[in-house]
């Protein structure tokens, strides 16, 4: 899979991207498993279960097409379409990938989704994570990329300060989530150890990561955030982590919230700012992009509609390929007559050279000229 790298062009408002691990034995397995009860249930239209290889040789819409490739490493490709809102219709498509195994963390089979709507994409439609993966804590398909970190949950920082700069830099540089820090003023009880982020719309829920600092991590957290990010962690209360680099729009004080009250009840403020942050440009991630073009190039689950579309082409485009062959069929045949005729000319008919009665042939005259007149005529089609 392609490293990350920033991007001069942004999201598209009608995307939903996601990437992680999935830490249980038999991660395809959980796909299909959940595909076919939504489709039993009628929450999705339809979908398709791929092997990679082929899927990028049979790509419907643009055959041959190297960007509809999901690479060596892919494992199996899945597809999904569904509406919400009645008449919008959603196209999602679910790659997993072996792990990498040159790294030590690199536990588990890593995942990209890329799903996109025919119009820009509202929070409160469901999530296209839970389309493909079952919403249970017992599945493990939630694990970011970076080591040590899950949505749906609450992940307490490092205690050791290297650790803790580390994954503020790694979550800044290489996540394709919304990172949260929360401080507890003080140790919460069960109530307040729920993730405020399960407050979030369902669409925006599974773009979320939320970090927890304990009572007395206030000073190392907030050094640690001034030096890496250039925010502060105010006690008791919590942050939105820009991206590296920052996306425009991010202003540190702006996404700062001086108090969070974690008992359980709704944090309006915070899930405000997080829901802001959301709508902020984001700057498109090189393998964000492959997996957004791959959705769009490679698309295989066609509606009626669009197979009637494709057909009619498909036959639109064989005409004009048959009609080029016939074109190319008679011109072939016209220069075969004409040198016939000039071979005929130069030899009598019976093939054997015959010399002019009036001596030596000109060199404009012999068999050889008029064979080279004749195939200049077959290049030349204004002749």
């Amino acid at each position: 899979m392609a490293k990350n790298s920033s991007s001069s062009t942004t999201v598209p408002d009608t995307a939903w991207l996601g990437r992680g691990r999935h830490l249980g034995p038999e991660p395809e397995q959980d796909v299909r498993r959940n595909l076919i009860a939504l489709k039993a249930a009628g929450v999705i239209d339809d979908f398709l279960d791929l092997d990679p290889v082929e899927a990028a040789r049979s790509t419907v819409l643009h055959p041959r097409d190297e960007s509809a490739d999901p690479g060596p490493t892919a494992r199996r490709l899945f597809e999904a379409r569904w509406r919400v809102t009645g008449d919008i219709t959603v196209r999602a498509q679910l790659a997993t990938y072996e792990p990498e195994t040159r790294r030590k963390d690199a536990e588990g089979v890593t995942w990209v989704l890329a799903a996109e709507a025919e119009r820009a994409w509202h929070p409160h439609w469901p999530s296209p994570a839970t389309i493909f993966w079952p919403d249970s804590d017992r599945v493990a398909w939630d694990h970011d990329t970076v080591p040590g970190l899950r949505l749906r949950t609450t992940n307490h920082l490092p205690k050791d300060d290297d650790e803790l700069r580390h994954r503020l830099r790694d979550v800044a540089r290489q996540s394709w989530y919304i990172h949260v820090v929360v401080h507890e003023a003080m140790t919460p009880d069960a109530r307040g150890q729920q993730p405020v982020s399960a407050f979030l719309p369902p669409s925006l829920r599974h773009r979320v990561v939320e970090h927890r600092g304990t009572p007395e991590q206030a000073q190392i957290a907030d050094f640690a955030m001034k030096k890496e990010l250039n925010v502060r962690m105010p006690r008791g209360g919590a942050v939105v982590l820009p991206m590296s680099p920052q996306g425009p729009g991010y202003d540190a004080e702006r996404f700062t919230v001086r108090s969070v009250f974690l008992d359980g009840s709704e944090p309006t403020e915070l899930l405000d700012r997080i829901q802001e942050f959301a709508a902020l440009p984001r700057p498109l991630l090189a393998d964000a992009e492959q997996a957004l073009t791959r959705l769009r190039r490679g698309w295989h689950l066609l509606t009626p509609d669009e197979e009637l579309v494709h057909a009619q082409s498909m036959v639109t485009r064989y005409a004009e390929a048959l009609d080029a062959m016939t074109n190319s069929r008679d011109r072939y045949r016209e220069a075969a007559e004409a040198a016939q005729a000039a071979l005929a000319d130069g030899t009598g008919g019976d093939g054997v050279p015959r010399p002019s009665a009036q001596g030596p042939a000109k060199p404009d005259g012999s068999p050889l000229s008029a064979l080279t007149k004749a195939f200049g005529r077959f290049r030349d089609p204004n002749k």
